[in-house]
């Protein structure tokens, strides 16, 4: 059965990630006061609903504690409203209340009212982008915890034909090989600690904090 989420908001960041969830496959309710981005989200959800998401009996009708997640992304102009509407999700029982927050005291709000999980998308993708501009054999990265993040890298040339034991990545910058992808089409492998790496891999590396700044200017 798809994943079902509701997306309350449809500024741009709802409206993509509205699209990008029914592109995956998920069953996805869009809900916003404006009719015009109602209609816009229409086109690509699987259902798309315009009310005040504020007001506890409209909000109700919708079941939200029926979906798998809920996710409040409620712009930065209605703060009020965002934790107004968190706080309704929570009474209503859902099991994964998602919020967007605009700072750190609305991230604590949000939090006291019952978020599960808080989100600030410019900054995590600005954190993101400057690592894409700053280390170009950066591939991708996302955070996936509060300190943690996945980040896919070019290996160095300087680690071609090492293997992992010998460049003790654990050790000396506090990272973590969780896959290599090689070869084309390109395959992911579980990592060898003991198998040369190959000039065109691509490391899947664990890390917190700036460890992937550190691997890009150690190595």
């Amino acid at each position: 059965m798809a994943n079902q989420v509701m997306i309350i908001g449809l500024g741009q960041f709802g409206m993509s990630l509205g699209r990008t969830l029914s592109e995956k496959g998920a069953e996805v309710l869009a809900v916003d006061s404006d009719r015009e981005l109602v209609e816009e989200a229409a086109t690509f959800c699987t259902e798309a609903i315009a009310i005040d998401a504020t007001d506890e009996t409209e909000l109700a009708r919708l079941n939200p504690g029926q979906r798998d997640a809920v996710v409040c992304a409620i712009g930065d102009d209605s703060k009020e409203a965002s934790i107004m509407c968190t706080a309704l999700l929570r009474q209503m029982g859902v099991p994964l209340i998602i919020a967007r927050a605009g700072d750190k005291m609305h991230r604590r709000i949000l939090q006291l009212v019952g978020a599960h999980w808080v989100i600030n998308p410019e900054l995590e993708f600005g954190k993101r982008f400057a690592n894409r501009i700053l280390f170009r054999d950066v591939i991708a990265d996302t955070s996936f915890a509060d300190d943690f993040q996945l980040t896919e890298i070019c290996i160095q040339p300087s680690m071609v034909g090492k293997t992992l034991v010998q460049l003790e990545l654990p050790r000396r910058f506090g990272v973590l090989v969780a896959a290599i992808r090689r070869g084309t089409p390109p395959r992911i492998l579980q990592p060898s600690p003991s198998e040369p790496l190959q000039e065109d891999d691509q490391l899947l590396i664990v890390s917190r904090g700036d460890a992937i700044e550190k691997l890009a200017r150690g190595v």
